[in-house]
């Protein structure tokens, strides 16, 4: 550390590049911070309340629905305390640019969600009206909705009488209290006995089971048993926790991690390549300089360490910055989606990480630099050889 103070000043001889860069290594480590989020976003599905619960949907694919026949024999499973289900049902709110989840449910839906807080009233309410609808707060919110407004939907996939329209009344309003997970107040269900009545192409099937076992124990055994019941049939099922599906249900629209890593490994290359010529300019001018500081005592090594630190201190000192604003800027993004995008804060493994990625890029593109500059011979430096 006794060389800081030169390393310091000559990190900055050239105010410019040195702020053109570090400007650079910034933008980086601040994209990196925010895909790590979207990451970690997209691989924690399911560690909410009930995060024990179980989803049965098809094994050839979740667009494959189930008989309705199931239903009992899923309950009536060992290990099985209760089990609902759900429907996808696709509709659209007057644009396609106000998309949000909709789904046909079972009565009992709720009871496996206890982080959907609906007042008991409201719930009779909904319970009593075979066209009425719940939705969570924020998408009440964001459409202006009330309880009794009348929410018209236009079918994609399933028509009713000929007719793409589908109204639905608002019974309730339920809230998600952990702000972690608002997106799920991004969702509207409706009964499914009603969707089964009234849709003109599928009757008496399902989309997918949703299913609390008596406890974690016993988990795998249940999902096993439930498994069976349908096997060798033309719905066979697969039984996997919640958090497994949601990972699996987002993988199906694309490898959320294969695509952060790839990003940022086009990234850091050209970080590489940048920093990298920036350190190569830097040693080629201060050649004399170098030469002068063997000649007054320097040793080669302390010369290595010299350019190195450098190198090391730039993107590190980049890396923090960057990371800094992608911690302010997440909660931001959060805030400003309505609900719709929920990204946890920067966690420490992502600033170990992202500190650990700026060291190693800070070594790999100083070392080489720093190694001619320990080798410089101090005549032909001097003489401009």
């Amino acid at each position: 550390m006794k060389y800081l103070h030169l390393i310091w000043a000559a990190l900055f001889r050239s105010k410019t590049r040195t702020s053109l860069t570090l400007l650079s290594v910034v933008a980086a480590f601040l994209l990196f911070g925010m895909l790590d989020s979207v990451r970690v976003a997209f691989n924690s599905g399911g560690e909410v309340a009930g995060a024990n619960r179980m989803i049965t949907m098809s094994r050839l694919s979740i667009t494959q629905m189930l008989p309705y026949s199931l239903t009992e024999q899923v309950r009536a499973t060992p290990g099985v305390k209760d089990a609902a289900f759900a429907a996808w049902f696709g509709g659209i709110y007057r644009d396609p640019k106000n998309f949000f989840a909709n789904f046909s449910v079972s009565e009992n839906y709720l009871d496996l969600y206890p982080e959907f807080k609906l007042p008991p009233e409201q719930k009779k309410a909904w319970l009593a009206d075979r066209t009425g609808a719940i939705v969570g707060e924020s998408l009440a919110r964001q459409h202006g909705w009330k309880i009794g407004d009348t929410i018209p939907l236009q079918a994609t996939i399933f028509p009713t009488k000929g007719s793409n329209n589908w109204p639905f009344t608002l019974r309730g309003i339920y809230k998600v209290d952990d702000p972690k997970q608002k997106g799920q107040e991004r969702v509207m269900f409706f009964h499914w006995k009603y969707f089964d009545e009234a849709n003109d192409y599928v009757k008496g099937r399902i989309g997918w089971f949703v299913v609390a076992p008596d406890s974690g124990a016993v988990a795998d055994r249940a999902a096993l048993a439930i498994d069976k019941l349908s096997a060798n049939s033309d719905h066979e099922t697969k039984t996997q926790s919640e958090a497994a599906f949601n990972q699996s249900f987002a993988k199906q629209f694309a490898d959320i991690g294969l695509i952060v890593t790839a990003i940022m490994g086009a990234v850091f290359f050209t970080l590489l390549l940048l920093t990298g010529n920036t350190m190569a300019q830097a040693v080629r001018e201060r050649i004399p300089e170098l030469a002068v500081l063997k000649t007054i005592g320097f040793s080669n090594r302390s010369v290595l360490w010299l350019v190195l630190g450098e190198s090391v201190l730039l993107v590190v000192l980049g890396g923090a910055i960057g990371l800094g604003f992608a911690a302010l800027l997440v909660p931001v993004v959060s805030a400003g989606s309505g609900g719709m995008i929920q990204l946890p804060g920067l966690l420490p493994q992502t600033w170990a990480m992202g500190l650990g990625l700026a060291a190693l890029i800070g070594v790999v593109v100083g070392l080489l630099p720093a190694l001619r500059g320990m080798r410089l011979n101090i005549v032909d430096a001097l003489a401009g050889r």
